[in-house]
């Protein structure tokens, strides 16, 4: 469902943005990572050897939920979580961190429905969101991932009630302002 919900986001952005929908794309294709050349040093020669005659078969193939390409370019992936902690946020990040060595400009955004992450990442209808002390510092080991983070729902994840049998209401002015994140990246390739 908030895959869903992302790729209207990103339309209704692009809509209100005037672009050409014949420009714009949304699709979660694996991008092949490859090998890191530098590990191979690291490696006995004889494991290095083989690797080097097979490379072409050492590669990762990563994806996260929604990959916006505009004019065929990667400008945005945004991963859709129900609710994110941190111990999620250490393999998003990872995953943003693998694409961005692919593709160096895409920006990075987890959209999450509630937040786990502590902080004031359960706030999402105040102006400016400080974030949690926790969530930083796993963030600022990942520099060339600069990741918005981008809550739907007021209020912390409760875990002992079920998403599904514990309802809030998804409020329209902070449902525009997650489209209004996105046509700010997307405004810059128009």
């Amino acid at each position: 469902m908030l895959e869903k919900i992302a790729g209207h986001m990103v339309s209704i952005a692009w809509k209100e943005l005037g672009g050409n929908f014949d420009r714009i794309s949304l699709n979660a294709s694996k991008i092949p990572i490859p090998i890191h050349p530098d590990y191979l040093k690291t490696l006995p020669s004889e494991v290095s050897r083989h690797i080097k005659d097979n490379i072409d078969k050492y590669t990762y193939r990563c994806r996260i939920d929604r990959h916006v390409f505009v004019d065929k370019n990667f400008v945005l992936g945004i991963e859709c979580k129900a609710y994110a902690e941190n111990a999620m946020m250490k393999r998003i990040l990872v995953d943003f961190n693998f694409l961005k060595s692919q593709h160096p400009e895409i920006n990075c955004m987890l959209l999450q429905l509630e937040s786990q992450l502590t902080g004031d990442y359960n706030a999402p209808a105040q102006e400016i969101t400080y974030g949690s002390y926790s969530t930083h510092t796993l963030m600022s080991h990942f520099p060339d991932v600069d990741l918005a983070i981008v809550t739907l729902l007021e209020g912390e994840r409760n875990v002992s009630k079920p998403i599904h049998k514990n309802f809030k209401p998804l409020k329209p002015e902070i449902l525009k302002k997650g489209i209004q994140h996105i046509s700010g990246v997307l405004e810059k390739v128009i």
